[in-house]
């Protein structure tokens, strides 16, 4: 898949569509991309065009490693704050990997909603549900930008290094406002940067699918969720992302590389907030 660049490129349209292939071929890779990445159980990808800061799920309980493609930026369910008998909802839920976590927590009276826009993953959701047993647990097709999901509904969103990937946020998370119950909350790790990106790499729209150039600044994020009318927000966690060198060597100069500054880089959080 070549990279969609040039003027104009960076449309809604097209970065949905580079999105959607490319987490397609983690799923289904063809014989020209075999080995091109290093997508799989727990890892991450060594390629600039998918790369990805995950973390390790080994010790969480519920963990199916077949749901796992290293494909996220933090662990939403550790701060998720889940109950039993909770109406969950993962945006992004790919594999399943949040999901089987989340519903070992809520429990029979629980339900666990996988929401993702690739055939693909979904397949493979519910492909990995059948296998384990989950009963309480459901995988439905849809964009998050435009829900296909009651409202009042949820207790709890949560989202792994996907909302990133939308082009629009604010739609993104008044959605969440309105699917989540007056007394919900959501938990999202995503990332963000401090100080600006190098233009190059914004103008690339594979690396969305990478959750890098669709990146906005930490406070320009937060205030995007305050102008839903979100309260209580706190980032429980924050983690300083190093990219790979080819990374760095292809969208930085040696003097970006060189600036160490703290107020300079990209960073993986893990956001909470309430509905009121």
């Amino acid at each position: 898949m070549e990279s969609v660049k040039g003027p104009g490129a960076m449309t809604p349209q097209n970065i949905k569509q580079v999105v959607k292939e490319t987490y397609t071929r983690v799923v289904m890779p063809s014989n020209d991309s075999a080995g091109s990445c290093c997508c799989g159980t727990g890892g991450g990808c060594c390629t600039p065009e998918l790369t990805t800061f995950s973390e390790s799920y080994d010790q969480m309980e519920g963990y199916v490693p077949e749901a796992d493609f290293g494909l996220g930026c933090g662990i939403p369910t550790l701060f998720a704050d889940i109950k039993k008998g909770d109406y969950v909802l993962d945006l992004g839920s790919g594999a399943g990997n949040d999901c089987f976590i989340a519903a070992g927590i809520v429990g029979e009276n629980g339900l666990v909603t996988g929401l993702d826009f690739t055939d693909a993953m979904i397949d493979k959701a519910r492909s990995n549900a059948t296998k384990r047993g989950f009963i309480n647990v459901e995988f439905i097709k849809g964009d998050i930008e435009e829900m296909p999901l009651p409202g009042s509904y949820y207790d709890v969103v949560i989202s792994n290094c996907v909302l990133n990937l939308v082009p629009d946020k604010n739609r993104a998370f008044a959605q969440i406002k309105r699917v989540l119950k007056p007394t919900g909350h959501f938990c999202v790790s995503d990332v963000v940067t401090k100080g600006d990106l190098p233009s190059n790499l914004r103008e690339d729209a594979q690396m969305y699918a990478g959750c890098v150039s669709g990146a906005v600044r930490k406070e320009e994020y937060l205030e995007i969720i305050r102008k839903q009318g979100f309260k209580n927000i706190t980032v429980c966690k924050e983690n300083e992302i190093v990219l790979p060198q080819e990374v760095l060597d292809k969208y930085y100069t040696v003097t970006e590389q060189q600036d160490k500054s703290s107020e300079k880089g990209i960073f993986s959080i893990t956001v909470t907030a309430s509905a009121n």
